[in-house]
């Protein structure tokens, strides 16, 4: 039996590559971090939250990751868990930095004692290269981190690297950029800007209120970039991957094209400095050629098509 085990299984990315293993014939395990707290909103949206297991694991607990291991077997595990803002991240270093790796260590650790067998996926994260002198940027870009979560995946992503070559671990990192889909989580840039468009539109909301958006991004559609995850722990060795449309847009371009679905006149846009990150990057995209041909991973979209999906879906089932 192929056995995936997921840690942040309610997130986005947990939904969509949960749906494409149950595809291929996997028992999924979901990971929480307690039953309390555990959102199944987007798993019961793709119709598939009856068909995962859920366990309740801190996976800052060495035994008890250990245990659910030990339960359950997995041939695979695709670690999605993190403090994922950057935004918060300045709020709450200690903790961003702190679960982002000490989570993965013991996964890591508990794999290498277990069953050196398993393969691993780590999320890693294009915010790791920070400001770079050359674009696009590739999987040998050197990694400057500017933000506590970023130095959190760089560090999750050398532990990574180090686990690969000093024990010889199957563990894979995808450097994923920006993704949207319909499960995007309400604090990110793109789901925020439909949302309240769609409350502007509606007489429900005065303004659209943004930080700096003179500043281009790297983005994509999530449910392919799933099928790019998956695909790398069918690859013969363990590699690094860069996932990513290979271009990028403005943020500016974005609310334009937003508003002008809407008709929404400019004037209800509102830039406030105080949103502003500290020492933001003018501009990234990256190179996903090696994905596409080591992983025979098709991606053509153009942002705004992806856009026009997102604004489609979020009107079908917004209250």
């Amino acid at each position: 039996m192929k056995r995936a085990l997921i840690t942040g299984i309610s997130g986005q990315d947990g939904g969509y590559i949960s749906k494409l293993l149950l595809e291929q014939g996997y028992e999924v395990i979901g990971l929480s971090r307690s039953y309390r707290h555990l959102e199944l909103s987007n798993l019961q949206y793709l119709e598939i939250a009856d068909k995962i297991i859920i366990e309740e694991c801190d996976l800052t607990d060495y035994s008890q990751v250990s245990n659910i291991i030990k339960q359950y077997q997995p041939t695979e595990i695709y670690n999605l868990a993190a403090q994922s803002s950057v935004g918060i991240s300045f709020k709450q270093p200690i903790g961003t930095i702190t679960f982002n790796t000490i989570s993965f260590l013991n996964i890591l650790e508990v794999v290498r004692e277990i069953n050196p067998k398993i393969k691993v996926y780590q999320a890693s994260s294009s915010e790791m290269f920070g400001k770079v002198d050359h674009l696009p940027i590739t999987e040998e870009t050197p990694l400057n981190p500017l933000s506590p979560y970023a130095i959190s995946k760089a560090s999750a992503h050398f532990i990574a690297k180090n686990y690969r070559q000093s024990y010889g671990l199957f563990v894979s990192c995808g450097i994923l950029f920006n993704h949207e889909s319909y499960l995007r989580s309400k604090n990110f840039f793109v789901k925020k800007v439909i949302i309240d468009c769609i409350k502007i539109s509606r007489g429900e909301l005065q303004k659209l209120v943004v930080g700096n958006i003179d500043i281009k991004r790297d983005f994509g559609y999530a449910p392919k970039y799933a099928e790019a995850i998956v695909k790398i722990l069918k690859y013969d060795k363990a590699d690094d991957f860069i996932i990513c449309s290979g271009k990028s847009v403005f943020l500016r371009e974005i609310i334009e094209y937003i508003f002008k679905k809407f008709s929404i006149p400019l004037s209800k846009l509102e830039v406030n400095k105080e949103l502003f990150r500290p020492d933001d990057i003018a501009n990234n995209y990256g190179d996903n050629s090696k994905a596409k041909k080591a992983l025979n991973w098709e991606y053509e979209l153009n942002f705004f098509e992806v856009l026009d999906l997102l604004i489609e879906e979020e009107l079908a089932n917004f209250h």
